[in-house]
């Protein structure tokens, strides 16, 4: 029959367009909505045949036909690779001056739709003996429950504060380094591994942002030192294993009472065992206990058209040894605060930024002050060179006291 011809021409069509998508690799948005506006486009020609030549019933198998195959052409699959790198030249009182390779960390993304994205961050590094070190930033899978809420599983960036997990990245960060305190081994934590819901809601006119996780406790460092053992420092780096099988609870809690304005309160509660002892015997620690472990901390960040001020202090308390053991028994707190100014002057590529840090560490010889001031020229939005020089005030001796000059261009890719 001239309708089951006309028919089987329209399902030829169909399983053309079906396979020519099916062989083509990620095709792009632009793509897709070229090709469905021809189909859609020979559905009006062959819907004005059919009208002549089809029964009710004959067309609507065909357009159910004609959807299955647009179907086929949705992307479902996103992939996006971002990241960051930088160079700089580093000299101090101390050293001479040299180049350096900061830091390449490639960010890959893979979403599924709008239900589970994995998200993760490597870290490459050149040492001063020339040998590349690579790490795992973070790794999430993180599952899109609705509007509000997002379930986060693996190792992630610590949601203490602000700095670590959304101005750590160099070309975000307006200066070449780290508060004294928000680096590795300082006052603030660096990454976790566990689960973490996070996400955001509006309370009338005020907004509101949150994270709440669960995650392994950190690790603790004890030295000897004058005779006896004391506490070093705390390693909480997202470690895959928890020593002591307690585990830290925590969160931050971010409100945005007007456009342009964030207040943040965070805290964290747990455990934490000494793991290891500095340059000592590791004997000692036999019989060693469980030590409360508290972190509190609280941030805000304000633009105001090229002025951007921002701070945070964070305090990090390990109780005293609850066990048996002789390694470093007394508690210790580490506790550090910046505020950071930083302005672009209008239609200029200029920026002038100043920094003050105070750290506060169980050690005279790590506490620091620090005054930095630097010159940022923006090249485009997303790359920049760093003039910057650091006035630190510490022990006599001390690499806390060590003034230094610091270069560095920033890429975000």
């Amino acid at each position: 029959m001239k309708t089951n011809k006309l028919a089987s021409t329209i399902m030829f069509t169909v399983t053309a367009f079906s396979v020519s998508a099916a062989a083509l690799a990620e095709p792009s948005v632009e793509e897709l909505a070229e090709r469905l506006e021809r189909m859609q486009q020979e559905m009006d020609q062959l819907r004005q045949q059919l009208k002549k030549s089809a029964t009710k019933e004959e067309v609507q198998v065909i357009k159910k036909d004609v959807a299955k195959a647009g179907e086929r052409l949705q992307a479902d699959n996103l992939v996006h690779i971002t990241g960051y790198a930088d160079v700089g030249y580093t000299d101090s009182e101390s050293e001479d001056g040299s180049f350096n390779v900061g830091t390449f960390a490639p960010i890959f993304h893979f979403q599924y739709r709008d239900l589970v994205m994995l998200e993760s961050e490597l870290e490459f590094t050149v040492g001063d003996d020339g040998k590349t070190e690579t790490n795992l930033e973070y790794l999430t899978i993180d599952w899109f429950i609705n509007d509000y809420m997002v379930l986060v599983g693996g190792k992630f960036l610590s949601p203490i504060g602000q700095f670590r997990q959304n101005f750590h990245p160099s070309w975000i960060n307006k200066l070449p380094s780290a508060p004294p305190g928000f680096g590795h081994d300082g006052a603030a934590p660096v990454s976790d591994v566990g689960l973490q819901l996070r996400g955001g809601f509006p309370i009338g006119a005020v907004r509101a942002n949150y994270a709440v996780y669960l995650s392994n406790g950190p690790e603790l460092i004890a030295e000897f030192e004058d005779g006896e053992f004391e506490l070093d420092g705390v390693e909480a780096e997202g470690f895959g294993s928890d020593g002591d099988g307690e585990k830290v609870m925590g969160g931050r809690l971010g409100i945005i009472p007007f456009a342009g304005f964030e207040l943040g309160l965070s805290a964290a509660s747990g455990k934490a065992t000494v793991t290891s002892i500095e340059d000592g015997d590791s004997s000692v620690l036999n019989g060693e206990g469980e030590r409360d472990y508290d972190v509190i901390g609280a941030d805000f960040n304000w633009q105001y058209k090229a002025f951007n001020l921002r701070g945070e202090y964070v305090e990090t308390e390990v109780g005293a040894d609850t066990g048996s053991g002789t390694a470093a028994s007394e508690g210790a707190t580490w506790e550090t605060w910046y505020t950071q100014g930083a302005y672009r002057f209008p239609q200029s590529k200029w920026e002038l930024v100043a920094r003050y840090t105070d750290f506060d560490s169980p050690h005279n010889s790590q506490d620091q002050q620090q005054w930095s001031i630097g010159a940022n020229y923006l090249f485009t939005n997303s790359f920049i060179g760093k003039l910057a020089y650091e006035f630190n005030d510490g022990q006599t001796g001390s690499d806390a006291n060590q003034d230094a000059l610091l270069l560095q261009m920033a890429y975000g890719f």
